[in-house]
């Protein structure tokens, strides 16, 4: 077995509120997932094209981590969680049901 990151149900439900939301064009699929992918390779220091397939295409990893990091997404959400007072161990990996 793998072993990929995947966000617990606590760290979901922190910082799920914050992401951006009615956004024009083609729906997002699923976010949780592909932040998990994003957080996966950012913590293992891989390539983007070596993502595991469980987190969805390379491709789409990647766009959406450059796409939000040049739009400042990314620090509005870290200041966002950070500011609620969450505690690391929410943020720990865990496998999926």
């Amino acid at each position: 077995m793998r072993d990929l990151f995947w966000l617990s149900d606590e760290a979901w439900a922190a910082l799920e509120p914050h992401l951006p939301h009615n956004q024009p064009g083609k729906p997002r699929v699923d976010d949780r997932r592909v932040i998990s992918g994003i957080l996966h390779i950012l913590k293992t220091g891989g390539r983007w094209r070596d993502v595991p397939p469980e987190y969805g295409p390379a491709k789409t990893i990647y766009n959406r981590y450059t796409r939000w990091a040049r739009r400042g997404v990314w620090q509005r959400i870290f200041a966002k969680v950070a500011a609620a007072g969450q505690s690391q161990r929410s943020w720990r990996s865990t496998v999926p049901t």
